[in-house]
């Protein structure tokens, strides 16, 4: 299965990490001869290629445009809606079509031209016309219109409860109408003139310099700027952080043993950890419509014998936290967790049922991708926790791919089990079940086209896509309602099993402030700041 590193091969990766972030890290000062510091640097192995709200979508993407944008309405660390550039929650019409938004006056884009009801409206159709994640907004918004000077309405094709989350998104943060211009139908990757905090004076995808914008409509940067630098793998930014290099580090993609030697230096005192919420899960599909899997008792005997509890302590250290459900818990409709609890009786009872154990055993095979280190660890632990407690039902067999080829090949069918994780573009149970339950056209229990096609999984039931339109469209008590029996129906079935919730992690130095994150999980950095 692997073991971690030993301290002395640690410390000795540490070193060599250090000496990569030296050799990455000394331009950041280049016109200075002395690190301002009140200045800061943070580190990631975010790679950016574009910072067009168009064209982004990684983690490390919206954490930026989080920075260099406002959105119309924040999700506070309460879960609260909070209007931002509007100055009111949207106002529905009658019949859930027409949302009307009032917007804030007196703010500026970084190229001193004016943000009002024009902007927002190019910002609007300019992403519904390229937008990578055009789907956020083209499934579910016929046309924006300006209704004044700053005021705009937003038609829907259907009912849609959950408007403001929806226009939380970072994506939509509204662009300078002047300095895209020339951009309106193709995206412009190195540059950005938004609204925000800080302004971008320095774009390249392994760093970008942030300056607070002197405009700023809102409370200004605690801090005099900020470089965000992007370093090859995890013992480099380890290592940056150990040497001072760096001010702070998040822990996207971070190997989870460093992750783990940070969390337990912030306990000593030596570090400052922040941890926002758990909106990224993991989870496995089941393919539901070939053999074996295609019996509903497999599938529920496989949702019985996942120990979670010893699988997310032996793969993240206790980083990561166990999940039963596809909504995280951090999210209204997340609770209660609707999938059944470990129990390797119940699930032998299952695999007998349906002809197993006395003497035959189940074959299954388990693709995870090779690329990520806690999938192939959990592959392993699962697969040796299986033949431990449930081998004379059940053998696993495991095999890696990288991701890129693995997601390509999830439509056509090609794996019966296989390791994925999914975090929602803004912080609403739609956001989960929608992308891997939704089906367009079905025949009986199987999607034949739409989300669960795509997935890998193929599974629906009849009336399943309704409820999920219908939920859209409402708010309240009902909407939770019809979310939480979709989730038990959907778990009874069993084509996904979910598996954990990660939570974002940032440690600065210890004599930073402690850092903060909102209620989409991205930091604050504009609070970032050292006494």
């Amino acid at each position: 299965m692997g073991r971690l590193a030993g301290r002395g091969q640690r410390s000795a990766q540490a070193l060599a990490g250090a000496a990569v972030a030296l050799l990455v890290l000394p331009f950041l000062g280049a016109c200075q001869p002395r690190r301002d510091p009140a200045r800061l640097i943070v580190a990631s192995r975010n790679r950016i290629d574009t910072v067009d709200p168009a064209g982004a979508y990684t983690v490390g993407a919206m954490q930026l445009l989080s920075a260099i944008g406002d959105p119309l309405y924040a999700i506070g660390t309460d879960g609260r809606i909070e209007p931002r550039l509007a100055t009111g929650l949207p106002r529905i019409s009658a019949d859930g079509l027409r949302i009307q938004v009032s917007l804030r006056r007196g703010v500026r884009f970084h190229d001193g031209t004016p943000f009002n009801a024009a902007a927002m409206v190019f910002t609007l159709e300019r992403f519904l016309a390229i937008g990578k994640l055009s789907y956020l907004i083209g499934d579910r918004v016929v046309s924006v219109r300006a209704t004044g000077s700053h005021s705009i309405e937003l038609r829907l094709r259907r009912p849609f409860g959950a408007v403001s989350q929806l226009l939380s998104a970072i994506n939509l943060t509204p662009l300078s109408p002047t300095a895209y211009r020339n951009h309106a139908r193709r995206q412009l990757s190195d540059r950005f003139i938004g609204t925000g905090p800080y302004r971008l004076s320095f774009f390249t995808p392994q760093q970008q310099r942030l300056e607070p914008f002197a405009g700023y409509w809102g409370r200004p940067p605690a801090n005099r700027g900020l470089d965000l630098v992007a370093l090859s793998n995890s013992t480099a930014l380890f290592g940056a952080l150990q040497s001072g290099e760096v001010d702070g580090l998040l822990s996207t993609s971070l190997e989870l043993d460093h992750q783990a030697a940070l969390a337990q230096q912030a306990r000593r005192g030596l570090l400052r950890q922040a941890t926002g919420p758990a909106l990224e899960i993991g989870y496995l599909t089941l393919l539901t419509d070939q053999p074996p899997l295609n019996d509903v008792r497999l599938r529920r005997a496989l949702a019985l014998s996942l120990d979670r509890r010893r699988l997310v302590e032996r793969v993240s250290q206790g980083l990561n936290l166990p999940l039963r459900g596809l909504v995280p818990p951090v999210l209204p409709a997340g609770t209660p967790e609707p999938w059944p609890a470990y129990n390797p009786q119940q699930a032998r009872r299952l695999y007998r049922q349906a002809g197993y154990c006395a003497g035959r055993q189940l074959p299954l095979e388990l693709t995870f991708r090779s690329n990520i280190p806690s999938d192939r660890l959990f592959a392993l632990t699962w697969q040796a926790l299986l033949q431990r407690d449930l081998g004379d039902c059940v053998t696993l067999a495991v095999q890696g791919m990288e991701s890129t080829t693995a997601y390509r090949q999830l439509g056509d069918g090609a794996f019966q089990l296989i390791v994925l994780d999914w975090m929602g573009d803004f912080p609403d149970a739609d956001n989960y079940l929608m992308p891997v339950l939704g089906c367009d056209k079905a025949s009986g229990n199987r999607c034949l086209q739409g989300a669960s096609a795509a997935s890998g999984s193929f599974w629906t039931r009849p009336g399943l896509e309704a409820e999920l339109r219908r939920s859209a469209s409402l708010s309240g008590a009902p909407r939770l309602a019809l979310l939480r029996r979709i989730q038990r129906q959907t778990a009874a079935a069993s084509p996904y099993l979910p598996l954990w919730q990660v939570q974002p992690r940032i440690w600065v130095r210890a004599d930073l402030d402690q850092p903060r994150f909102d209620g989409s999980g991205r930091v604050l950095l504009q609070e970032l700041r050292r006494p």
